[in-house]
């Protein structure tokens, strides 16, 4: 299937490149590509390109495409087919209750990371202070802190990145979500930037913990697209992890929580680092909404 040719020939057919024929021609076009969820992609694409919601495409299913739609069309599809995200192409992705700026400066926000924030709140739900004040170390786009800060009441976010450019979007998306009083950025390494009398009520991370040598099982979006210093970490996909939970006791106030996402097998590694510490107790593991182990939390003794 040539997209080029496709796209641009013209024809006097009264069904030529409407909006159901170009969802369902897309829709192959993209499988061909190997995209997982082309039918899905496909419209999210064209609603993009249309200026419309995707309930919108069904309901006017017949409607024709005019020659600038298709053109704008066509530069979106041809994005996806090279398999650049979804969430890269229309600059934008939900994340429980708030929408944030994503472009390649910074990790995709993942629907499974929900499942850290929600574990948060609940904990901060029997507290008669809240989330108190929190800690959200490799910030990224600013997903789990802003969401805290939106969802939840708490005194304060200080969000740490150690890039400048995750720090700019991060900074971007608490203001588009009303929340930008309530953030602190600082830009830098895990605990580097946080003063020695600072103490959180709450420590939270979705770091990096992809090993190194898990690369080329990944998929192109990932890979060649987002950024490795928020994918890998180290050689076993725990260095990153290790430092989080060896800190966290000397910056967490008594009772505090520490909540961390982690990857596929590495549940048990991380309890036991946990409670090697011996400053933890209430170590529980959460799965996601596939059933995977996917975030630890445990409280300050």
């Amino acid at each position: 299937m040539v997209v080029s040719s496709d796209l641009t020939s013209d024809s006097s057919r009264g069904d030529a490149w409407s909006i159901k024929r170009m969802i369902f021609w897309s829709a192959d076009y993209l499988a061909e590509k190997g995209v997982e969820h082309s039918r899905l992609d496909a419209e999210w694409l064209l609603a993009e390109a249309l200026d419309m919601d995707r309930l919108q495409l069904y309901l006017q299913y017949d409607r024709l495409l005019n020659p600038t739609e298709k053109s704008t069309f066509k530069s979106l599809l041809l994005r996806r087919a090279k398999r650049e995200p979804l969430q890269y192409i229309l600059g934008k992705t939900i994340f429980r209750e708030v929408e944030l700026v994503t472009d390649k400066r910074v990790l995709i926000p993942r629907q499974e990371t929900e499942v850290l924030v929600e574990r948060i709140l609940s904990w901060g739900s029997e507290k008669s202070k809240g989330l108190g004040r929190v800690l959200d170390l490799g910030t990224g786009s600013g997903a789990v802190g802003i969401s805290l800060a939106v969802e939840g009441q708490c005194s304060g976010v200080v969000a740490t990145d150690i890039t400048r450019d995750a720090i700019a979007v991060a900074t971007m998306n608490a203001h588009r979500n009303g929340v930008e009083d309530l953030l602190d950025f600082r830009r830098g390494s895990l605990y580097k930037v946080i003063d020695s009398d600072e103490y959180f009520d709450i420590i939270v991370s979705n770091p990096p913990y992809i090993a190194d040598d898990e690369a080329r099982v990944l998929e192109p979006e990932v890979l060649e697209w987002e950024p490795g210093t928020a994918l890998f970490g180290g050689k076993t996909g725990l260095e990153i992890i290790r430092e989080i939970i060896i800190g966290a006791p000397s910056n967490l106030t008594s009772e505090g929580l520490l909540a961390l996402e982690f990857g596929l097998g590495q549940a048990e590694q991380i309890v036991s680092q946990i409670e090697k510490t011996g400053m933890f107790n209430s170590v529980m593991v959460h799965r996601d909404l596939n059933g995977r182990q996917r975030v630890v939390t445990a409280q300050r003794n």
